[in-house]
């Protein structure tokens, strides 16, 4: 605690000295980021105004792509401004902001996931019984459910971070904040920090990965029974939710390896795609995937656009 400084201000040491090169990153960037509130802001529009897509599957997708939006947000902006910046520091209150940003965007995706994965359960395994278990307020329910309990667990997390810690330094090498590298910074005790990163991460397991996994078990076994037509139906409806989960899953997984283990001999535009990619690639990824497989989307957007709503 003796060399502990109270910093108010930190530096993204990732952005470097990347000379003119910032204008072709800022590009790209700003496509990107414009990109993924057309294709999110189109199919989230699409599902408000078509009736008949006000069932649980596209109410799911809605949420999905909502929080797209909101996780992008919470990184792109920043991203562009700190690209054509000579300086890269941040406050200690926006670092904060912004690592409870996207790990709410984190958690809610994976909560969102799940409720979709659990929907599709109901949807195949208990085909009669469907519009009776996921009626309206149930649907409402889980996706505010999925919402809470990420801003509830991300609060406390920030909580014991802002409220507790010192550092003995402000370097981060990243291209925005994370709670892991600020907590690798402190001087001050951490072991309550852990504790709770434990406990976090042990209710995200239990009550996201393993009912996606117990629902696609569940899945299985009934296909494995029924006929080719319902084995097609299960396909047509979990191959693009299965595709965004593995996406996404990787995409976090890229974070949570970086953070506990070194990554000093990769190249350094390799590690900071890496580290952004759970922020991108799913919010462009999702949209397309969606787009493409699912006709009644498909036909829906070709409808609000004018196209020819049979193609």
């Amino acid at each position: 605690m003796e060399n502990s400084t109270h910093f108010k201000v930190f530096r993204l040491a990732a952005y470097g000295d990347i000379g003119q090169m910032k204008y072709f990153y800022f590009a790209v960037v700003t496509v990107l980021y414009f990109a993924i509130i057309l294709a999110n802001a189109l199919l989230i529009g699409v599902i408000c105004i078509e009736r008949s897509l006000h069932e649980p599957m596209y109410l799911f997708l809605c949420a999905l792509f909502v929080n797209q939006l909101y996780g992008s947000t919470g990184l792109f902006p920043a991203l562009m401004f700190y690209l054509l910046s000579d300086t890269h520091d941040i406050s200690l209150l926006y670092c904060y902001l912004q690592i409870y940003v996207l790990y709410t965007y984190a958690i809610t995706e994976f909560s969102n996931l799940s409720v979709m994965s659990y929907d599709r359960y109901i949807c195949i395994c208990y085909t009669l019984q469907y519009n009776n278990i996921m009626t309206p307020k149930i649907v409402l329910g889980l996706i505010l459910l999925s919402w809470l309990y990420s801003f509830f667990l991300n609060a406390i997390v920030i909580s014991l971070s802002f409220l507790r810690l010192r550092f003995c330094g402000n370097v981060l090498d990243r291209v925005y904040c994370d709670n892991y590298s600020l907590v690798k910074l402190a001087c001050s005790n951490t072991m309550l920090n852990n504790i709770w990163g434990l406990v976090v991460t042990v209710l995200y397991i239990s009550c996201t990965i393993c009912p996606t996994i117990y629902s696609y078990v569940r899945i299985l076994q009934i296909c494995l029974k029924s006929s080719k037509e319902t084995k097609q139906k299960a396909f047509n409806t979990c191959t693009p939710h299965i595709a965004s989960l593995l996406n996404f899953s990787f995409g976090w997984l890229f974070v949570v390896l970086q953070g506990r283990y070194e990554t000093a001999d990769f190249p350094p535009i390799l590690r900071t795609i890496l580290f952004v990619y759970f922020l991108i690639c799913p919010p462009i990824f999702n949209p397309l995937i969606y787009g493409v497989r699912m006709v009644k989307i498909r036909q829906a957007c070709n409808k609000v656009l004018g196209l020819n709503p049979e193609t």
